[in-house]
């Protein structure tokens, strides 16, 4: 079983890597991921969230649930959404539970990229999907959602994960 990296390993500040190799280790990855990320209850997870700095993300969320690999992320409703978000790489270090905070995110996009066999991937999404792929695709960047609040706020988290 893949092990979830936690804030501190630099692997979650790196931008991460195109996926070139679509094989049988990819498809392996892919499964891995998911099963990593049902182990902890999550809604996704991105390749540098197990060590693994490839541009992909998996989610299971909303009644949707996929893969996208080499994702591009374009925001068709720019209108930001305030709501409840946490990480699984960002858990409370007494609890080991992901630590929330309000999160403002667009509230419509669009993501972009292939699947495992390399067919092009387009999805539109709002709410809680929107929200995900937004969170996923950052952390292909190199970005965690406490990036996104306020200084204090980001501190406390810190403090307690």
């Amino acid at each position: 079983m893949r092990e979830i990296r936690i804030i501190g390993d630099p692997v979650l500040r790196t931008t991460a890597d195109p996926v070139t190799d679509f094989d049988r280790d990819l498809r392996r990855l892919i499964d891995e991921m998911f099963q990593a990320m049902y182990a902890v209850n999550g809604v996704g997870l991105a390749g540098p969230q197990i060590g693994v700095s490839r541009r992909l993300f998996v989610y299971d969320i909303s009644g949707r649930k996929g893969h996208v690999i080499n994702p591009r992320l374009a925001v068709d409703d720019p209108e930001e959404v305030l709501d409840e978000e946490g990480c699984l790489s960002v858990p409370d270090r007494r609890t080991g539970q992901p630590i929330y905070a309000p999160v403002a995110r667009s509230a419509g996009v669009t993501v972009e990229g292939v699947d495992r066999l390399q067919r092009p991937v387009r999805i539109k999404a709002r709410g809680s999907l929107a929200r995900c792929f937004q969170h996923e695709t950052e952390h292909l960047d190199g970005k965690l959602y406490v990036d996104r609040l306020p200084r204090n706020e980001a501190r406390d988290i810190m403090l307690r994960a």
